[in-house]
């Protein structure tokens, strides 16, 4: 198992930055935040260390991104955009499309092929009524990804956390039972999972289980962990807004229980890249604390990686 980061929450810091910092802290791969340009609409996103256009247009910049990525030992695991390719607004999800697809070819011309994604929700349909957008927008980018001989990995994050996400969050792709069927409409090699545990400790739900199941799925892992706060549930439900009642965290600070969820991953012989992704904002309020939070978490899943 390779362990590694995602780089977006090195927000400020150029490429060649992050991969010396990756580099000189040990890690073996980075998750490479590609975001286009200008700005971001929520939190973690619209950071971009690699930039898409110029990798599609410019041969010396591609070379330049791999060799000193190569020189300092540090693999590129994956090209990270995190979009809703589904979204209500047709502007916006043309765009976001439109990314995604540079995106995937890019990972093609570097030779990475892993782009790491979400799949997108209307938040104001129903389940169903999203399956059915999803017949009609991802086919193409499965085929898109095959041509280009790219794995795409779907993180599991509801994506709905506070209200402008409310009521049916942005992606889709947050259980088994829905996993499933989308997997059986499209069986493609290429598409699977970015599976984060975290998301499912705060639905209640079994993480452990999934692994075993989708063991054919699993392109990536994300290390992140999460905090349920049981007298704020209490008082608020389920139906809350997710962060009235938890908050992500660390890994080693949530209620997550590592041992295991890295004893089903070495159960299933897996070996690719797993990538912590820091969302913990008791680190953010400096660079050093966010360099260090980073370190921290590396730390404290070495204990389980050999």
């Amino acid at each position: 198992m390779k362990l590694g980061f995602v780089s977006s929450i090195m927000d400020g810091w150029t490429f060649e930055e992050v991969i010396d910092f990756a580099a000189a802290s040990g890690f073996d791969c980075l998750e490479a935040a590609c975001w286009p340009n200008g700005g971001a609409e929520r939190r973690y996103a619209g950071v971009s260390h690699i930039d898409i256009d110029r990798v599609l247009e410019d041969g010396e910049y591609r070379t330049h991104v791999l060799d000193y990525a190569a020189g300092k030992g540090v693999a590129i695991c994956s090209l990270a955009f995190y979009p809703n390719t589904m979204d209500a607004d047709l502007a916006k999800r043309e765009a976001n499309i439109t990314h995604l697809k540079k995106v995937i070819r890019a990972s093609h011309l570097l030779g990475i092929g892993m782009v790491t994604t979400f799949i997108g929700r209307d938040q104001h349909k129903t389940v169903e009524e999203n399956i059915e957008l999803f017949k009609q927008i991802w086919p193409e980018l499965i085929r898109c990804a095959e041509e280009n001989g790219v794995k795409i990995a779907i993180e599991n994050c509801p994506m709905l956390f506070g209200e402008d996400q409310w009521p049916g969050g942005q992606n889709l792709m947050t259980s088994p039972v829905i996993w499933r069927r989308l997997f059986e409409l499209i069986p493609s090699k290429n598409f699977g999972l970015n599976y984060d545990p975290s998301h499912f400790v705060w639905q209640e739900m079994d993480y452990i289980r999934p692994i075993y199941e989708f063991r054919d799925r699993l392109m990536q892992v994300h290390f992140k962990d999460v905090k349920l706060f049981p007298d704020k549930l209490r008082e608020c439900g389920t139906m809350a807004y997710p962060l009235d009642y938890m908050a992500p965290k660390l890994p080693g600070l949530g209620d997550i229980d590592w041992s295991a969820f890295v004893s089903a991953l070495t159960d299933i012989g897996y070996d690719a890249c797993a990538c912590i992704e820091v969302e913990d904002r008791s680190f953010e309020d400096t660079r050093e604390r966010i360099l260090d939070s980073i370190r921290l978490s590396k730390k404290y899943l070495s204990q389980f990686l050999v």
